[in-house]
């Protein structure tokens, strides 16, 4: 659907959009309370303790007074209810201040002041430098005279350069003045999400330009949210306001994680509240049988035959109340705040703080830390990840002569610095590709030095490899580039940029020479994007195998090609360009197709190859966790040797002669099964001999192959080897791994560091972030963020694994010390006529789980079994955790008889050993009314009379006489 969007435009009939009002509110003052009690008892065991809330208000069967239940429910819900309320009235304090902001608008051609909640569609939006962008804007002027301007895009994409943005083409070289009665309209899709994609057009009203079509990029927008830097001023038109905006559309609460830990508890106390139905059945049945045969034998007990309806359900009710402690409502409460605090002890931890920034960890979810511990599969990127994300340029390849060596880079190369100074034209040509086949914009300070703003930290590399080689790229003035090479200033002129896609997997512009006049094409990119187009008769294999070398020796590349262009073709070509970039519809797949109609019949001319480097201690953190027993996949968007060489180097896979490594190849069908054949067989054949470490290596190509056409046999690969490198895929198949993993119950953490792992990061079991120097949009996606991959040891073996033992002895203490109190109101029931009544008050039943059995939950949060040295030392006694086996139906069965025995060896004590007990019941309002214990030593049993007399002796209310009649005399005998 598309949008139309009149500039400047006062007519009130063209106001058909939303106003600039912000509303990140989840709830409002009327359906808070509701729709926050609602969404607490979607949950099972709320409704459980709901129900057992309810029942206890039924005073013939409620044993216990209802402050017991509905007290710890009321204060559970509450605690839930103002902890939501208060977050959503912070973020209602944030909407006001962005909503009540000043900003500067024309309207009737003059710029007024106002609120931004009060801008519209179509306003034309003025901003000063630092100002933070109140909408989303087509950007129409700025100070600067090449019509750009600089934003901070980190509350966006978590980036931390910033980011360069054009004025709209069209727009170019209006006056300052004529911005404010500038008249045209905005053809634009409808609100999405996409914050790296806006496929618009913009057509001018007359006397500026007259139905002239202008094709929009995302490079012509300002998102809301951002900040102008750098800039003295830039002016936009709305074209998206209020929750309409990307960062509005893209707002939202990620899908909550389900702990592993947590689903085994829900587990147990589901087969708990099972057991606990059986019991409430067999007593309930066993005391109505009790009533019918017995009870109403007893002249005493005045039983009266006449019950009403629902007289069969009273006893079995009773015993419900009296079991639903089986599942202790404290269980929830405890377990929220020990990980709470396991959360704080990640954020604490000063060994898990980057000296260089002072980037501490932080724990972004409170509820899956046991999940560190429990990890099977670890899914991590390459670049910025492992490596430093820090580039140099190292070597290159130029008509086949190699230059740059291993004792430092290319630029420092005495051979090469010699034929940069000869002006050999193909170094001249590599050297000018390098410069100006980029988007980067050069930026000189008041002393001449000349700094550079670029989107990849790859063309930044270059171009300042190129400043240090002579070619220096100097200004850039619009479309026109200036460069200086060896004392002569060189001018280009920019027709167009072919931009770089994951899909193309290379770059390309044309460029006109302003001497020559001649119109080049210029291109650089991954080799397999490059050597399918080489002209026809030239020799590639030499470029291929310079490639593979640098590829061997860890380093990334890039192939860089040029062609000259008629200027017919171009002409032509420049018009089915344009259409393409103007379409609305399919435009991605329009342009990539124009594209590959001009990027054909290059001339390769060189290799560019960059190094970056290991961040320490990644060699080893990788080998304790090879240790743990963790499988570890690299996923990386570089070439296969690059990943392999890197690999190795990092210990991620053994030296040659311990570990296989296996190779996936094909681009059909036919050869990836065959592959996967051959590789399944020599698995078979290795584990038959003897158990070793065994790798395989696949590239996107065949990976889509594999999962689309023979996935059963792939995820049966994936699992019988310990290690796995994945190269050239793209961020969607990272997510389709994680996925393929979890769907065979293991444990996964994801960890990156750019915008391309962040769905990796949200789909596995944990994702952990790099705070690194592609920004932070990883880091915040993430469940947990880190400054260096190393820190990921530490987080696994020493917080994973305490969170687990530490939650796995607390659920189950907590389970045990309410079975046992349990067991003993059931063991007194048989010798209390089989009636449901409590043997302990509401206040003992209070204090039991508060203060009696409350120090072992506090204490547990401190427990360490071992020292954080003997865990990081001894990394495999993680497989414990891994393995489940402190909290498992195998433990919990433990527990269950540790509460059964303490049960039984509390009573089995014999008669003659201890000092009789006898307990007053009143039968008729099933109450207990004394206990009287230690009256006499090794004597028989005392009559009622005498009984009732020491109860009337004794007790407090003596206000009240107790008659024989009202009484079942019980005899127990205790320690």
């Amino acid at each position: 659907m598309i949008r139309y969007v009149y500039i400047n435009d006062d007519d009130p009939s063209h106001d058909i959009f939303c106003d600039n009002h912000i509303s990140n509110q989840k709830y409002t003052l009327w359906n808070f309370l509701p729709k926050n009690l609602w969404e607490q008892f979607r949950r099972f065991i709320n409704q459980y303790f709901l129900l057992i809330a309810c029942l206890q208000l039924w005073p013939l069967i409620a044993h216990v007074s209802p402050v017991t239940t509905w007290g710890p429910l009321f204060i559970i819900f509450a605690v839930s209810a103002t902890k939501e309320a208060y977050d959503d009235h912070n973020r209602y304090l944030c909407d006001k201040k962005a909503n009540e902001k000043e900003v500067w608008v024309v309207q009737h051609g003059f710029k007024k002041q106002i609120q931004a909640q009060d801008v519209h569609v179509g306003n034309i939006v003025w901003l000063c430098e630092n100002d933070a962008v109140p909408c989303d804007l087509v950007l129409i002027g700025s100070s600067n005279p090449q019509g750009l301007c600089y934003v901070e895009t980190s509350a966006v994409d978590g980036e931390t350069d910033l980011k360069t943005r054009v004025v709209a083409p069209a727009c170019m070289g209006i006056d300052s003045e004529l911005l404010h009665k500038i008249k045209g309209v905005i053809e634009c899709p409808s609100p999405d999400k996409d914050i790296g994609r806006f496929d618009a057009t913009l057509r001018l009203f007359p006397p500026f330009l007259d139905n002239d079509k202008c094709p929009l990029t995302i490079n012509n927008t300002i998102l809301q949210s951002c900040y102008l830097r750098n800039t003295e001023w830039a002016c936009g038109v709305a074209v998206y306001t209020g929750n309409e905006t990307r960062l509005g559309m893209s707002r939202g609460l990620p899908e909550p994680k389900l702990a592993a830990v947590d689903a085994m508890i829900d587990k147990l106390t589901g087969a708990l509240f099972v057991f606990q139905l059986v019991v409430v059945t067999v007593l309930g049945t066993a005391g109505n049988i009790w009533t019918d045969k017995v009870a109403a034998k007893e002249w005493y007990l005045r039983y009266t035959e006449e019950d009403p309806w629902y007289g069969l359900l009273v006893i079995p009710l009773r015993f419900e109340l009296l079991c639903s402690i089986m599942i202790p409502i404290s269980i929830k409460v405890s377990l929220d705040l020990v990980k709470s605090l396991y959360a704080k002890f990640i954020e604490w931890d000063s060994e898990m703080v980057d000296v260089e920034t002072r980037t501490p960890s932080n724990a972004a979810n409170t509820a899956i830390s046991e999940d560190l511990g429990q990890v099977e599969y670890i899914l991590t990127d390459k670049t910025g990840t492992l490596t430093e994300n820090c580039l140099i340029f190292k070597r290159c390849f130029i008509s086949g002569r190699f230059y740059g060596n291993e004792n430092g880079d290319a630029t420092k190369d005495v051979e090469l610095l010699k034929t940069v100074a000869s002006s050999s034209p193909d170094v001249v040509r590599f050297l000018t590709i390098m410069a100006i086949c980029n988007t980067v914009v050069p930026l000189q300070s008041k002393t001449g030095h000349i700094s550079y703003k670029a989107h990849s930290l790859d063309e930044e590399a270059l171009v300042y490899a190129a400043s240090h080689l002579n070619m220096i790229f100097i200004n850039r003035n619009g479309n026109i580039l200036e460069i200086n090479f060896n004392s002569l200033r060189i001018q280009y002129e920019v027709l167009d940029t072919l931009e770089f896609t994951p899909d193309r997997k290379r770059m390309s512009v044309v460029v006109k020479d302003s001497q020559s006049g001649k119109v080049f094409l210029l291109s650089k990119g991954a080799d397999e994007a490059i050597f399918p187009h080489a002209c026809v008769g030239q020799q590639t294999r030499m470029f291929s195998e310079a490639v593979d070398y640098y590829a061997q020796l860890g380093l990334r590349t890039l192939c860089l090609a040029w062609r000259e262009l008629e200027e017919d073709e171009y002409q032509e070509w420049s018009l089915m360009f344009k259409d393409a970039n103007s379409s609305l519809v399919d435009r991605e797949g329009m342009v990539a197709e124009v594209c590959q109609r001009i990027e054909r019949d290059l001339k390769i001319i060189g290799v560019a190859a960059i190094e970056d480097k290991l961040q320490d201690g990644v060699s080893e953190t990788i080998e304790t966790l090879r240790k743990a027993g963790i499988n570890l996949w690299m996923l990386t968007g570089d070439k296969k040797e690059t990943a392999i060489q890197i690999a190795r180097s990092c210990n991620f896979i053994s030296p040659e002669l311990k570990c296989q490594l296996l190779h996936i190849d094909g681009k059909t069908e036919d050869e990836v099964f065959r592959s996967l054949e051959r590789v399944q067989l020599t698995i078979g054949i290795t584990n038959s001999k003897a158990e070793q470490d065994m790798a395989f290596v696949i590239d996107g190509w065949a990976l889509e192959i594999a999962l689309k056409h023979y996935r059963e046999a792939f995820t049966e690969l994936a699992i019988l080897s310990k290690t796995a490198i994945y190269c050239r895929v793209a961020p969607s198949q990272k997510a389709q791994l994680v996925e393929l993993l979890k769907s065979y119950d293991y444990r996964t953490l994801a960890i990156g560091d750019g915008g391309n792992d962040v769905r990796m990061i949200q789909q596995a079991d944990v994702g952990v972030g790099i705070s690194g120097r592609e920004g932070l949009q990883a880091a915040r996606a993430a469940d947990y963020s880190i400054a260096k991959f190393r820190f990921l040891r530490r987080l696994i073996l020493v917080h994973g694994r305490y969170s687990y033992n530490r939650t796995a002895f607390l659920s189950q203490y907590s389970i045990y010390k309410s079975l046992l109190i349990c067991f003993i109101q059931i063991l007194f029931s048989f010798i209390s006529g089989v009636s449901g009544t409590s043997l302990f008050n509401s206040v003992s039943l209070m204090a039991y789980n508060v203060f009696y059995t409350s120090v072992p939950v506090i204490v547990s949060v401190l427990d360490k079994d071992l020292s954080e040295r003997t865990i990081m030392h001894h990394p495999q006694i993680l497989f414990y955790c891994k393995a489940g086996r402190l909290l498992n139906p195998r433990t919990f069965a433990g527990w269950f008889g540790r509460s059964l025995f303490h049960l039984l060896h509390s009573v089995a004590t014999p008669c003659h050993m201890g000092k009789p007990t006898y307990i007053l019941h009143d039968q008729l309002n099933c109450k207990c009314l004394s206990i009287i214990s230690n009256v006499h030593n090794n004597v028989p049993p005392l009559s009622t009379a005498n009984l009732l007399e020491y109860y009337h002796s004794y007790r407090c209310d003596r206000n009240r006489t107790i008659s024989s009649s009202e009484v079942l005399q019980i005899y127990i005998c205790t320690n």
